[in-house]
C-alpha cells in the first residue's frame, strides 16, 4: 500500500472534507464551512496571517482534493468550495484577500494537476471560488481579487466575469 505524502494540515483537511462529504453528499456550503473553520483554527493568532495562509493554502487544497477523491466526491465542487473557504477565512482573519485568493488558486491548480484532473476546468473553478468569496466580502475585495487573479494566474482572465451589481 502506498503511504500518503500528506502533511499534518493535509491530513486534517482530508479527514474534515471526507466527513463533510459523507454527511452532506458534497454540499458546497459544508465544504466551505469546514475549510474556513480549519483555516481559522490553523492560522489564528500567528503574526502575519497573510503569509501563514499563503504558506498553508496549497496543503489545505491538496488535502481537500485527496479527501474528495477518496470518497468519490466532485473534485470541481471541492476545488471551488475550498478556495472560497480559504479566501473567506483569510478575510475574517484580516489577511490580504487578493494575496490569499492567488495562493489558494495556485494551490488548487497544483493539487488538481497532481490528482490528474482537468487543469483548465480546475483553474476555472478555483478562480470562480475566489471571485465568489471576494464578491461576498465586498466591493473592494471583489475588485482586488479580480485584479490579482488576472495578473497572477494563467487562464484566469478567461474565467472572470464582471461583478454583478
Amino acid at each position: 500500500m502506498v503511504e500518503s505524502m500528506l502533511t499534518a494540515v493535509d491530513r486534517v483537511t482530508k479527514k474534515a472534507v471526507i466527513g463533510a462529504i459523507k454527511s452532506t453528499g458534497v454540499k458546497a456550503q459544508a465544504i466551505v464551512e469546514t475549510v474556513s473553520d480549519l483555516v481559522k483554527a490553523t492560522i489564528e493568532g500567528v503574526g502575519d496571517t497573510t503569509v501563514s495562509i499563503q504558506n498553508k493554502a496549497g496543503e489545505i487544497v491538496a488535502g481537500a482534493i485527496e479527501g474528495a477523491n477518496e470518497v468519490g466526491g466532485d473534485l470541481f465542487v471541492t476545488i471551488r468550495s475550498t478556495v472560497y473557504g480559504i479566501v473567506k477565512a483569510g478575510s475574517d482573519l484580516g489577511a490580504d484577500v487578493a494575496k490569499t485568493a492567488v495562493a489558494a488558486t495556485e494551490g488548487a491548480i497544483k493539487a488538481a494537476g497532481k490528482a490528474g484532473t482537468d487543469i483548465s476546468r480546475a483553474t476555472k473553478e478555483a478562480v470562480n471560488g475566489a471571485i465568489e468569496a471576494g464578491d461576498k466580502i465586498g466591493t473592494q475585495a471583489s475588485k482586488a481579487v479580480r485584479e490579482a487573479l488576472t495578473t497572477s494566474i494563467k487562464g484566469a482572465k478567461d474565467a472572470i466575469k464582471p461583478p454583478t451589481e
